[in-house]
C-alpha cells in the first residue's frame, strides 16, 4: 500500500458515519501486532514518541527528526495508516511547514498541529495557548507545506479545558476556516461542551482523552466524532512486561520458568519471519 493510499484509507474514515478507535503505536513491532489484529488506523501520541524515543515525560523535549525517524521506521515495516500528533509543530509557522514535509516524507497519514505554547513558558506553571492569529498562521503553513493533497491535516486545541469554552469554539471555527481536514479536541468535559463544538463547526472531530459519560461510539457518532483516542495502554502494558521479566531474571527465575512471552508462533508472524525467509530464499538462493 503506497503512502497515498494509506491517507486516503484515513480520509475515508473521516468521511464515514461511524466513530472508530485507533491502535496506539509507538515502534515497529507495535504497530504490526495493531495491523495484523485489525485496527483501521494508527495513532501516534507525542508522549508515546517521547517515552519510546527518550524515555523522557510529555514536556517537548523529542526534536522533528527524532519523531519523523520512528515514523519512518513504523512506515517501512506495516502499511497501517498512522495519524501523527506534530504538537507545536515544533517552533513558529514556518517550523510547522517544514514539521509537514518530514512527517509527510516519512509516510505518516496525517498528523496534528496544536495550539498550545510549547516548550512551557519560563515561570508559568499553567498550561498555555498562542494566540488565535498565530494558530491560524500555523494552520496556513501546515497546509502550505503539503506536498500530497492527500496528507490529512487536523487542527487541534485544547482551549476546552485551558481558557473557555467560547475560545474552543472561536478557535474551531478559525481553523476550519483556514482549510484544515478535521478537528483534534482535548480537554473536553462534558456532553454539553462536546455538543457545542459539533453545532458550531462542520469538520470531522477527533477527540483525545474524555469522560466515560461521552465515552460511548454510538453517541459521538452522530455528533461528526469520527476517531475517539482511548489512551496509551499497549506501551504501558509493554513497560511492565518488560520490568517484571528483568526483575524475575535478576532475582533468578530460569529462563524457561518466565511467564508471558511471546510465542515462537506471535514472534515469527510480527517479525514477518515467512516473508524474510522467501526472500533470502529467492534473493540468496537458499532453500527454504
Amino acid at each position: 500500500m503506497t503512502f497515498r493510499q494509506r491517507r486516503e484509507k484515513l480520509r475515508s474514515v473521516l468521511a464515514g458515519s461511524s466513530c472508530i478507535r485507533p491502535g496506539s503505536v509507538y515502534d515497529a513491532i507495535s504497530i504490526r501486532i495493531a495491523e495484523d489484529i485489525g485496527f483501521e488506523i494508527g495513532m501516534f501520541g507525542g508522549s508515546i514518541a517521547s517515552l519510546a524515543v527518550l524515555g523522557d515525560p510529555d514536556i517537548a523535549l523529542i526534536t522533528l527528526t527524532e519523531l519523523a525517524e520512528q515514523m519512518r521506521r513504523m512506515s517501512r515495516a506495516a502499511q497501517l495508516p498512522v495519524l501523527v500528533d506534530a504538537d507545536h509543530g515544533y517552533g513558529n509557522a514556518l517550523n510547522v511547514r517544514r514539521t509537514v514535509q518530514e512527517l509527510e516524507a516519512a509516510g505518516a497519514a496525517g498528523l496534528t498541529i496544536e495550539d498550545t505554547l510549547l516548550p512551557q513558558a519560563f515561570g508559568e506553571a499553567k498550561t498555555q495557548l498562542i494566540s488565535l492569529q498565530e494558530g491560524v498562521g500555523k494552520m496556513k503553513a501546515a497546509l502550505d507545506g503539503r506536498g500530497d493533497p492527500s496528507l490529512v491535516i487536523m487542527g487541534r486545541t485544547g482551549a476546552a479545558s485551558i481558557s473557555s469554552l467560547d475560545d474552543a469554539i472561536a478557535r474551531a471555527k478559525a481553523y476550519e476556516a483556514s482549510g484544515v481536514d478535521a478537528l483534534f479536541f482535548t480537554g473536553i468535559k462534558s456532553r454539553a461542551e462536546l455538543e457545542a463544538l459539533s453545532a458550531a463547526t462542520r469538520l470531522p472531530i477527533v477527540l483525545g482523552g474524555t469522560p466515560e459519560e461521552i465515552n460511548e461510539p454510538d453517541y459521538l457518532a452522530p455528533l461528526r466524532v469520527r476517531i475517539a483516542l482511548q489512551g496509551h495502554a499497549p506501551l504501558a502494558a509493554a513497560t511492565q512486561a518488560v520490568y517484571e521479566t528483568l526483575k524475575a531474571l535478576r532475582e533468578g527465575t530460569p529462563p524457561k520458568q518466565l511467564k508471558g512471552l511471546a510465542s515462537p508462533e506471535l514472534t515469527n508472524q510480527v517479525t514477518r519471519d515467512a516473508a524474510v525467509k522467501g526472500r533470502v530464499a529467492d534473493f540468496l538462493g537458499l532453500k527454504r
